[in-house]
């Protein structure tokens, strides 16, 4: 099987379990986050991922996130971090909309942060970098909500603006792989199953 790219997002911080937009702000993992961030060594099984190359973002929870999941953190990298949102730091969608209806952050970017053009930049340099890295082994790219979403988009050749076309939960994976030699997304927004419950 060829080499491919896993996306990890970061377990649930309090800023993600209340819709706030979280880049520079340095918050740790929630007591749910810690322990989303430990099943990801069984999603990374069930995939059949064994990343022979770790990068994290800076910020301290995917750090934490990696660490937790068992992934030695090859290399931190920069531009893993997650879309720089400006103004609107810690502000929800909701909140932005009263003023901005319609507004996304993948089509019209923040004001004070970074543009789509910016991102998109320094994420097709992160995909550079990650394509040559798979000639090694499969790769994890421990980082955000977010700068996840583009990574998948950009991988396949979409504009950034379907970043909005697919989602990425805490601790969630998705898999970026080839098919026929071309780019695909082989999984997208992997999470552990819940059981269900017993009939009795």
């Amino acid at each position: 099987m060829p080499s491919r790219i896993a996306l990890i997002r970061h377990g649930q911080t309090t800023w993600s379990a209340s819709g706030q937009h979280t880049s520079v702000t340095d918050l740790d993992l929630t007591p749910e986050g810690e322990r989303q961030a430990g099943t990801i060594p069984s999603l990374l099984t069930g995939l059949q991922l064994n990343p022979s190359t770790v990068w994290s973002s800076p910020r301290l929870r995917a750090r934490r996130t990696a660490e937790l999941a068992g992934l030695a953190i090859d290399q931190v990298v920069p531009d893993l971090a997650e879309w720089n949102y400006g103004e609107y730091e810690g502000i929800t969608s909701k909140q932005i909309h009263v003023n901005r209806p319609g507004w996304s952050i993948f089509t019209d970017g923040a004001p004070g942060g970074e543009s789509p053009a910016e991102v998109t930049v320094r994420v097709d340099e992160v995909l550079g970098l990650a394509r040559r890295a798979l000639e090694l082994g499969d790769v994890a790219l421990v980082c955000h909500g977010h700068i996840s979403r583009v990574l998948a988009v950009r991988w396949v050749g979409l504009p950034i603006t379907a970043g909005s076309l697919i989602l990425m939960n805490p601790a969630a994976i998705t898999v970026l792989g080839t098919y026929h030699g071309e780019p695909c997304i082989e999984h997208a927004n992997v999470v552990p199953f819940h059981q269900a419950p017993e009939v009795s």
